[in-house]
C-alpha cells in the first residue's frame, strides 16, 4: 500500500523515468513509497465485488444496486469474442516486451494524451510508479508505425477492432445503468436518438513488470476515473484493489477476477450526471514479485463539448443538484490540477 497524503495541489513533478523495469534487481528510492494511511486490505476477507451476468432477467436492478453501493462490478455474458481479448493481450505484451529505446519512439509528447510512458497522474507525486503504459485516444497508426515501421498493421487492426467492440458494449452498459434510475433517451439532451450513445473513447494499455520488492512499490496509485465508465480487461495475475466504502469501516478489497469477465468502473462524470446516486470507485494496482501483469482499460465519456450536470429527473425540492455542470475538458483540467479534490470543487453549497 502507498500513501497519497504527500500530494500537494498545484505541485508538478517532472520525472525522467526511461529505465527498463524488467531488468531492475532492486527497488530504488525513487520507486519507494510510504506506507498507506488508508485502511489496509484484509487478506482473510471473503468479500468480492458484484459479478453480474448481462443475460440475467434482473440485470437492470442488479447493475443499479452495484453502481449505488460499490461503484464497480464484473460482467459476464458480455459477448466480446474471447479470441479478440486474447489477441489484445498478445499485442499488448508484444509492445511492452520491446527494448525501451524502441518503445520511446512512441513516447507521449507534452500536452498530448496519446503515447507511451508513465500515467499522467505521476506528475502529482514525488515518487515513480512501477508501471508503464500506452494510450490511444485516436488511431494508433501514427504511433505504432514509429515503433514497427514495417510491421504495425496487425497491432493497429486489433486495437481498432477492440475499441469498436468496447464502444458498443459501453453504450449498452450505460443504458442499463441509466435505466435503473428510470432515465431514457429523451432525458439526455446531448445524446443522439439511437441505440448507441455518442461519446469519447480512449483505449489504454498498462504493464506492471515483476517487482523485486512489492512492499515498497506501487503499480498505480489510488484514484478514481474521470469519465462516465471504464471497461477494464485485467489479465489473470492479481493486483487490482477497490476501496469498499459503503460500510461503516472503509477498506481495500482485492478483486478476484472471474475468468472471461470484464470489470466496470463508475467514473466521476457519471457520478455528477446521476447527482451522486452512482459512486465513482477509488481503486489502485499492486505489483507482483513473480509475474508481470497486463491490463487494458477502455474509457468512455461524453462528447468533448457537452456540458454534463445532474439530470433534472434526479433532482427535486428535497435534493437539488449537488454539482455544477462541467465539460469533460474542463473537468480533466481540474483533475490534473487538483487530483482527487476535483469532484469536491464542483459541489454546490
Amino acid at each position: 500500500m502507498v500513501s497519497v497524503s504527500g500530494f500537494r495541489t498545484h505541485t508538478t513533478h517532472v520525472h525522467d523515468n526511461n529505465q527498463d523495469l524488467s531488468s531492475v534487481q532492486e527497488v530504488s528510492d525513487s520507486f519507494t513509497w510510504l506506507l498507506d494511511d488508508l485502511p489496509p486490505g484484509d487478506s482473510s476477507s471473503v468479500e468480492t465485488i458484484p459479478v453480474i451476468d448481462l443475460t440475467d432477467p434482473d440485470i437492470v436492478n442488479r447493475i443499479g444496486h452495484a453502481c449505488q453501493t460499490w461503484g464497480v462490478f464484473q460482467i459476464t455474458g458480455h459477448g466480446v469474442p474471447v479470441g479478440l481479448i486474447d489477441r489484445l493481450e498478445l499485442q499488448g505484451r508484444r509492445f511492452f516486451s520491446l527494448p525501451i529505446d524502441q518503445k520511446l519512439k512512441a513516447a507521449r509528447r507534452p500536452g498530448d494524451l496519446s503515447g507511451y510512458g508513465q500515467a499522467p497522474i505521476l506528475s502529482y507525486f514525488e515518487k515513480v510508479m512501477w508501471s508503464e503504459g500506452f494510450t490511444m485516444a485516436e488511431s494508433p497508426a501514427n504511433l505504432a508505425c514509429q515503433v514497427w515501421p514495417d510491421d504495425y498493421t496487425e497491432f493497429c487492426d486489433v486495437m481498432e477492432e477492440y475499441k469498436k467492440e468496447m464502444k458498443a458494449l459501453a453504450s449498452k452498459i450505460m443504458w442499463l445503468m441509466l435505466s435503473s434510475l428510470v432515465i431514457c433517451k429523451e432525458d439526455l439532451e446531448w445524446s443522439e436518438p439511437t441505440e448507441e450513445l455518442d461519446g469519447s473513447a480512449v483505449l489504454h494499455l498498462n504493464w506492471y513488470p515483476r517487482c523485486p520488492d512489492p512492499s515498497r512499490a506501487i503499480g498505480m496509485v489510488p484514484h478514481t476515473d474521470s469519465t462516465f465508465i471504464t471497461i477494464l480487461y485485467p489479465s489473470s495475475t492479481a493486483g487490482l484493489q477497490v476501496l469498499q466504502a459503503h460500510t461503516a469501516q472503509a477498506h481495500w478489497v482485492s478483486v478476484d477476477r472471474v475468468p472471461g469477465s470484464l470489470i466496470i468502473n463508475v467514473g466521476d462524470l457519471l457520478h455528477i450526471l446521476t447527482n451522486g446516486r452512482f459512486r465513482s470507485s477509488l481503486h489502485q494496482a499492486l505489483v507482483n514479485q513473480d509475474k508481470p501483469r497486463f491490463s487494458a482499460p477502455f474509457f468512455f465519456g461524453p462528447p468533448k463539448d457537452t456540458l454534463i450536470g445532474p439530470l433534472i429527473k434526479l433532482t427535486d425540492a428535497d435534493k437539488g443538484p449537488l454539482y455544477r455542470a462541467v465539460k469533460m475538458d474542463e473537468y480533466l483540467g481540474l483533475k490534473k490540477k487538483h487530483y482527487q479534490n476535483a469532484l469536491n470543487l464542483l459541489k454546490l453549497a
